[in-house]
């Protein structure tokens, strides 16, 4: 399939809201445990850049769902391979996720964490596109409010690339 890609957030506006974010979470959570989970692959570019920026001393850990296929559309059915290897019970944790889109995905892995016996669990979305939202989930912090389009870059991919891209690109067929 033939595409091009269409400028939507460039990486100077990325910079600015990740630091905006940082501040926020830093001022959320000054003082208190938090463990930062990051959601892979997805989120990788957005979760480091984030850290970079958080002055409350977080722990870090990593879970890994799949729920895209090579297409551009989400699965129903989601593989969890890679669950917490800290203990977060008594911590606040906030997963921090790449896009929300259908809500499906944050919803099985805010239930899937739940048992962990967190003080909190709040979610962290670098976008949050409402367009096609299915669960009822709320993104506590959201980077971007997108409406519409299949996006990449930042981490976020098409069967597996464009990850790599420093801005944000709508795929649009040709």
């Amino acid at each position: 399939m033939a595409h091009t890609l269409r400028p939507v957030i460039p990486a100077a506006d990325i910079a600015r809201r990740v630091a905006e974010l940082g501040a926020e979470i830093s001022a959320e959570y000054q003082g208190q445990p938090l463990v930062c989970v990051c959601v892979l692959k997805g989120a990788f570019m957005f979760f480091a850049d984030l850290l970079r920026h958080l002055t409350c001393g977080p722990e870090i850990d990593f879970v890994r769902l799949a729920s895209y296929g090579p297409g551009t559309s989400r699965g129903r059915h989601s593989v969890f391979s890679k669950d917490l290897e800290l203990d977060v019970s008594g911590k606040h944790v906030l997963l921090v996720e790449d896009i929300v889109d259908t809500g499906r995905s944050a919803e099985f892995l805010l239930a899937t964490l739940k048992p962990h016996r967190a003080r909190s669990l709040k979610l962290c979305a670098f976008v949050d596109k409402l367009e096609r939202r299915e669960a009822g989930v709320t993104v506590d912090f959201a980077g971007f409010p997108i409406q519409k389009g299949f996006i990449v870059g930042y981490g976020m991919d098409y069967a597996e690339k464009y990850r790599e891209l420093p801005a944000v690109y709508e795929l649009v067929p040709e």
